[in-house]
């Protein structure tokens, strides 16, 4: 997969995050959790640019870990959410596929640093 195709997917990522709680259920633990998903997959969007601009193989690894920090933390909280059925696991289902993905993509890609 081209780097570019990566980053536009991380963003489509955090903007189905966007999308999918514009509309979220209006109790504290369901606020709570969904402005944390969107700080998390927002964040590993907005390092992966930092990862492209990067200068040294270093500071790569660096930031592709910050990456995967904030993806394994995005896939928690989504686990978090059905497992306290907030929401019903099918209405996770493809967000939850997409965050496994990308973390599998950028484990992968770390491997090379």
């Amino acid at each position: 997969m081209k780097q570019f195709d990566l980053d536009d997917r991380l963003e489509d990522f955090a903007a189905s995050i966007i999308r999918f709680y514009s509309n979220n259920p209006k109790t504290f633990a369901a606020d709570y959790l969904a402005k944390q998903l969107i700080r998390s997959s927002c964040s590993a969007a907005l390092n992966f640019g930092e990862f492209l601009g990067a200068a040294s193989d270093k500071d790569k690894a660096n930031k592709l870990r910050i990456v995967l920090k904030e993806l394994r933390e995005s896939i928690r909280n989504i686990n978090i959410q059905t497992k306290a059925l907030i929401y019903k696991k099918e209405d996770l289902e493809s967000l939850n596929k997409e965050n496994d993905e990308l973390i599998r993509i950028i484990v992968t890609i770390l491997k090379r640093y």
